[in-house]
């Protein structure tokens, strides 16, 4: 049987092109997946599921979070708008304005139309981020612009909720299916895929087909050439399926690759969180507080400003400086200030913990006599100005020191204390794709193929050095529902 578009891959990027190109009017649409049915969804099921999107007043919010105001009374007063100007600013400051003109035009205006679309046709159901955007100041709880509500059940009810919307939609889902080539008729155009499943190789025909199986993250060979060391040794923290295939199959027929190749979106996780991502800890490996302590290599020295921004816009960043240090292993220090403040995820693993920094340096795998040096250093220089409100960069910071902590540097005086031992987790790679504003995948003749569409993580030009969280999910959502409607319209 043949189908009108076929969708590979079975993430957030992937049901959203799938879901569209059905509502447009495509009437067979299948959709691709490689892993078996209890490992499905790609890196979507491991996400945290917090989507950034503009909006011009607080009461747009209303409509994912009816009860926000009655849980968390002054909910419409503390939170600012968002307009297209601000997500424009913190893309482009990340990015090192490097982040694609159209593409990032496209993905900012569309996102508040794209989440309402989510919630009507996706069936998509919302709550505030809490755990990890919610910052608990006294009585309160203070919210950061644009990114600050995600699926309820986070990543696992993301990616559930799509498999039933689709299901409902009598739009056709086939596991231990992964595509392996493009099939293209005489005119060049794409008409196909070659799937290897469970019935061995088969050549499956489409009007239109829709590459959307996330970037290389799980590939070390891929990893290794175009990252370069150590990247081949990091953790993955979500699928272990990703390894690239829908970007190979895409170059193979002359697609013209684009963006941040050497680029991609890491995580300060657990240091003895497993090599790929567990269905059952999904996103609960991050250890993204750091902002609130200091980090100590293992020659037991600071080495980043842990400070510098809220961590939403560091994170991203963090996660790869973290794997670049020695043995790509670090230690999150905090005093007993501040842990009410660290997010929930620091409770899937005990710390090391002492009533002396002496007794908590010599736990850990560290140059003793120099860490010891250098918390002395940093209390000696700390807390200059404030006060210290973790809601807000508030200039609490070190003087004489290198690196400086610019925000949130309060002395570690208050026992007991403790240490995480952290390393870097790859998420997604920046590398991808070059697209047009209808999702077509560009050629290296600068002419569309015909045909072939992408969305995801496989568009490239987006995200460089560094992205802002929630930013991910939005484009996907975003550029899927574009693909699909532009696949299902041909």
């Amino acid at each position: 049987m043949d189908y009108d578009v076929i969708v590979v891959g079975a993430g957030n990027a992937a049901f959203s092109a799938a879901v569209s190109a059905k509502e447009s009017g495509a009437k067979r649409v299948l959709v691709l997946e490689k892993a078996p049915r209890e490992k499905r969804g790609g890196n979507t099921h491991f996400s945290g599921a917090v989507f950034r999107f503009i909006y011009s007043d607080v009461a747009e919010l209303d409509r994912f979070v009816p009860n926000a105001e009655r849980d968390y009374p002054g909910f419409h007063q503390g939170v600012q708008p968002y307009p297209v100007e601000a997500f424009r600013a913190d893309l482009m400051r990340v990015t090192q304005d490097r982040s694609d003109p159209q593409l990032s035009t496209i993905l900012i205006e569309n996102s508040y139309d794209t989440m309402c679309w989510m919630q009507e046709t996706g069936r998509m159901k919302f709550e505030l981020a809490l755990s990890v955007m919610g910052v608990r100041v006294g009585n309160e709880v203070k919210w950061p612009r644009g990114a600050m509500i995600r699926t309820e059940h986070e990543g696992v009810g993301l990616s559930r909720t799509w498999f039933e919307t689709a299901e409902k939609m009598d739009i056709e889902i086939r596991y231990d299916s992964g595509a392996q080539r493009l099939a293209l008729a005489e005119s060049g155009r794409v008409n196909g895929v070659v799937v290897r499943g469970p019935n061995g190789i088969e050549t499956i025909n489409a009007k239109a087909v829709v590459l959307a199986s996330g970037g290389f993250e799980t590939n070390p060979a891929w990893r290794r050439h175009y990252l370069g060391d150590p990247w081949d040794h990091a953790k993955v923290r979500g699928s272990n399926f990703n390894y690239g295939d829908g970007l190979k199959m895409a170059l193979d027929i002359g697609a013209m690759p684009w963006g941040h190749w050497g680029g991609c979106h890491a995580t300060p996780i657990n240091a003895e969180a497993p090599d790929y991502g567990v269905q059952h800890l999904t996103d609960k490996t991050n250890r993204l507080s750091y902002f609130l302590g200091v980090m100590l290599n293992v020659e037991g020295k600071r080495w980043i400003d842990e400070g510098a921004d809220i961590n939403s816009f560091t994170y991203a960043k963090y996660g790869g400086l973290i794997l670049r240090q020695p043995r790509s292993l670090v230690y999150q220090i905090f005093d007993s200030k501040v842990l009410q403040l660290l997010e929930p995820r620091y409770s899937t693993s005990e710390p090391f913990k002492s009533e002396t920094l002496v007794g908590l340096v010599n736990q850990l795998k560290v140059d003793h006599r120099q860490a010891l040096k250098t918390l002395e250093e940093y209390n000696a220089a700390a807390a200059r100005g404030g006060p210290f409100n973790p809601a807000v960069l508030d200039g609490v910071h070190t003087e004489g020191i290198d690196p400086p902590k610019t925000n949130w540097a309060q002395k570690l005086d208050t026992p007991p204390y403790v240490a995480y031992p952290v390393t870097g987790g790859i998420t997604f790679t920046f590398g991808g794709l070059k697209v047009n504003q209808d999702a077509q995948v560009i050629a290296t003749d600068w002419k569309p193929i015909p045909g072939l569409y992408t969305c995801g993580e496989m568009v490239g030009g987006l995200f460089h050095y560094n992205y802002p969280l929630g930013t991910g999910l939005m484009s996907g959502a975003v550029f899927g529902r574009i693909a699909g409607r532009s696949a299902a319209r041909g």
